[in-house]
């Protein structure tokens, strides 16, 4: 079983759960510049661990490959030098960037005989629920700890010995540092808690972010009694317009794929203007297939390219997280707006076209928490040129929908000082 399991009720949950809640009390009230001296902590803890880390998740590689676990899962599962590398310049950047807690802003009235003003503030406690991607959970936790919240990790049991040894080399460096006992902690399957003991614990947990396929997501979605933020991968759409670039419609799909091993805003489907020149569709798909897509195409597109695969009416609304990309043409902008409202994932979906007004309604029509014109949707968790760290994407229309950041993390707490008059 490669999803988180779900065993019967346990109390374990409730005392991780209480424990993570007393760091928080902690852990709020920190100084920034004690934060990030964790966050460097655990970045240096990680990359003094990595020969210990390798060892774990080789044998959960070899474990998953023994229980018949999909190749994506797989892919997901395995890490290298590189990916653990990467995770810790991501810890490094978030050392580095300015403390997202107590910003003074502007509130948004005020009252007569008193100053008001408003801060952010840690959230609390947050869990984070992820399947493969041990390197996740170490983000995850930088980012928490960066914003003075508690985190409670539950990750599926294919990444059992990663993750353990990922969460050990933190605890230990938040030890040394100072930080409050338990302020991360592993809710592992062997302790038998499920994620419906963790996700309703909401007189303790703040938030929960469920990372994964989409059945993970929707199972999180339906047993949370505490505030979720969905996250989401994969079946983003680009429409093709009558006066779009045909090199750019190529360059936006492969590059969108490129970041790996989790293809965040990767094109998966691709909606033509139907007046678009049939030998520009050859020669795009000749380019990708020779890049090592598969392309699938609709009744239309099949019937004129016969060795295309056929896309079946299932697979509009699903995302393959792999190198896969499915053809369809359409009348109008309008249908395009109208196909992909009702098909796309909703967090990341493109045009490319040369008329600002068809942008603009695109950008407006479409109900997507981003939209992208003649650009590559393609997630970075660390963007070049950009003091900044990224954890997902969200896609759903209630708490901070689109990007998952630092700021993501945090409540707004609104201050009223006044001078004793009423």
């Amino acid at each position: 079983m490669t999803e988180v399991d779900d065993f019967d009720n346990c109390p374990d949950a409730i005392a991780t759960a209480k424990r993570a809640y007393q760091a928080s009390l902690k852990l709020g009230i920190t100084k920034g510049v004690e934060r990030s001296r964790a966050v460097f902590a655990m970045a240096k803890a990680l990359k003094q661990s990595l020969e210990d880390i390798l060892e774990a998740n080789t044998l959960d590689l070899e474990a998953s490959r023994e229980m018949a676990v999909p190749e994506l899962v797989l892919d997901w599962l395995k890490l290298t030098p590189e990916r653990l590398s990467t995770t810790v310049e991501i810890l490094h950047r978030l050392g580095e960037l300015s403390d997202p807690i107590r910003r003074v802003r502007n509130a948004d009235y005020q009252l007569e005989d008193s100053q008001t003003y408003s801060q952010l503030m840690p959230l609390g406690v947050i869990s984070f629920i992820y399947e493969s991607f041990p390197e996740l959970g170490a983000i995850a936790a930088g980012l928490c700890i960066k914003t003075g919240n508690s985190l409670i990790l539950k990750g599926g049991t294919e990444a059992s010995h990663s993750n353990a040894a990922i969460v050990s080399a933190l605890e230990n460096a938040l030890y040394e540092v100072g930080m409050p006992a338990q302020c991360v902690q592993l809710l592992s399957s062997e302790r038998c808690a499920s994620i419906r003991d963790l996700v309703t614990q909401d007189q303790y947990i703040n938030l929960v972010i469920p990372y994964g396929r989409s059945n993970l997501i929707q199972q999180v979605g339906k047993q949370s009694t505490a505030p979720v933020l969905k996250s989401a991968m994969g079946n983003c759409y680009l429409y093709w317009s009558l006066s779009g670039s045909l090199e750019m419609v190529r360059s936006i799909i492969v590059d969108s794929h490129q970041s790996e091993p989790d293809p965040v805003n990767a094109i998966e489907k691709v909606l033509i203007h139907r007046q678009v020149l049939p030998s520009s569709l050859a020669t795009l798909f000749n380019s990708l297939q020779e890049k090592g897509f598969e392309i699938k195409g609709d009744t239309e597109i099949v019937r004129a390219f016969p060795g295309l695969k056929l896309a079946p009416d299932s697979d509009w609304g699903s995302a393959y997280l792999t190198k896969k990309v499915a053809f369809k043409l359409v009348d109008s902008l309008d249908s395009a707006i109208a196909w992909i409202n009702q098909y796309s994932s909703g967090h990341a979906d493109c045009i490319v076209t040369e008329s600002y007004q068809e942008s603009r309604q695109f950008a407006l029509g479409v109900n997507s928490a981003t939209s992208y014109i003649n650009a590559s949707p393609r997630f970075s968790r660390i963007p070049s040129g950009r003091d900044s760290v990224f954890l997902g994407m969200s896609n759903q229309r209630g708490h901070r929908r689109g990007i998952i950041s630092l700021e993501t993390l945090t409540t707004v707490k609104h201050i009223v000082q006044g001078n004793g008059k009423f």
